[in-house]
Order: C-alpha cells, then sequence, then structure tokens
C-alpha cells in the first residue's frame, strides 16, 4: 500500500529582525550608526537627513509610523537586518515574526533637554509642560518593560547610553553576544562621541 505524503511545505523559518527602540532623544541614532559601523545593514528611506542634533544621522524608516493602518509588508525585507522603532510604537510590530530589540535607556532629564534643544533649533514649542513631559515618558516605561516582558516574540537587551558614553566596551560585547552576529567590534565602539554627548543630568 502505498504512503500517502502531504504536498504541504514546512513553513520556513523567518530571519530574527533587529530592533533599536527606546524613548525619542535616548541614543536610538547612536545605536543604529554603532550597529552599521559594525556591518549590520541598516534598514533606512533617509528621508530624514543629518543636522545638528543628530550629525550621524536619524536612521529613520517612515513606514514603520505607518504599521498601525496596516502596512507591514516592508518586514519581508527587514529580516537580518536592524531598524529603528521608537517604544511607543513596539506592540505594532506583528507577532508572527521574531525580534530582537535592543532598548536603549537614558536619563529621562537628559532626554527632555536634548528634546527640547531639538524644538528650539526646529523654531517649535512643546505643547506640554517639562514636568508633564517627564510624567508621560516615566509611565510609558513602567508600562512598557512589563510588557516587553510578556512577549514570547522578542527578546530585549537594555543598554544604557550614560553607561555607553563612559565605556562602550563591555557593553558592545553584550550586543554582539546578544544578537548573534559577527561584528566588528572595534567600529563599533568607535561611534559614541563624548563630543556630542551635549545634554548631560
Amino acid at each position: 500500500m502505498l504512503k500517502l505524503f502531504s504536498s504541504k511545505k514546512s513553513p520556513v523559518k523567518k530571519q530574527p529582525i533587529a530592533v533599536v527602540s527606546g524613548l525619542p532623544r535616548s541614543g536610538t541614532s547612536m545605536m543604529m550608526k554603532m550597529l552599521q559601523a559594525g556591518g549590520l545593514e541598516p534598514l533606512t528611506d533617509s528621508i530624514r537627513s543629518a543636522d545638528d542634533d543628530n550629525p550621524n544621522g536619524y536612521f529613520e524608516f517612515e513606514r514603520v509610523k505607518q504599521m498601525s493602518a496596516g502596512d507591514r509588508k516592508w518586514l519581508d525585507e527587514a529580516g537580518g537586518k536592524v531598524v529603528k522603532v521608537i517604544s511607543y510604537l513596539l506592540e505594532q510590530l506583528p507577532t508572527d515574526r521574531m525580534y530582537k530589540v535592543i532598548f536603549m535607556e537614558r536619563e529621562i532629564r537628559e532626554v527632555l533637554a536634548s528634546q527640547k534643544k531639538m524644538l528650539v533649533n526646529r523654531g517649535e514649542e512643546s505643547k506640554i509642560s517639562d514636568a508633564e513631559m517627564e510624567a508621560q515618558f516615566r509611565e510609558h516605561i513602567k508600562l512598557v518593560k512589563p510588557w516587553l516582558a510578556r512577549q514570547p516574540h522578542m527578546e530585549v537587551l537594555y543598554v544604557g547610553y550614560n553607561s555607553m558614553m563612559s565605556d562602550p566596551n563591555p557593553l558592545c560585547n553584550r550586543i554582539v553576544e546578544f544578537l548573534g552576529m559577527p561584528l566588528d567590534l572595534e567600529k563599533m565602539r568607535a561611534v559614541p562621541n563624548a563630543k556630542l554627548y551635549r545634554n548631560r543630568a
């Protein structure tokens, strides 16, 4: 008697997507630059060019902001690359893929100072007070961390911006080990620049 074999193919295992996340102005662009220097290809559209606030570039990908509207097709080309997704949009990432999230942490008051300076440089003003914004940021971080811990499709490595600026060596080693990729450590370590650390608590 002939055995019947199913013609259905086994699902292809999707390559994990590296994600750099965190609050705005928390060092996400610096981390993207480090990973690019180390040899990891960034997924970016280069629409937002470098300026005085981010001399090394922003590394943004505008379609990330369209995930809530259903635009997720771009994830098909993100495997094995790194993309920046601010922490407020992490929940929009579909659960049918695996992500390695490098979450940047920075002193909240430095984040606020950096953001305020950027708005001044653009001739804009914040619609809420510093105190309100600080409270919102702290509440968001308080909620997003336990949420991340509950996501089986996400692995997370928390990286302190302040620690990275003072001693990048141990953190770079941890990042390479976390991603499991043969990145160039020497080039990664060369990216953090004390001259660009301009908003200190």
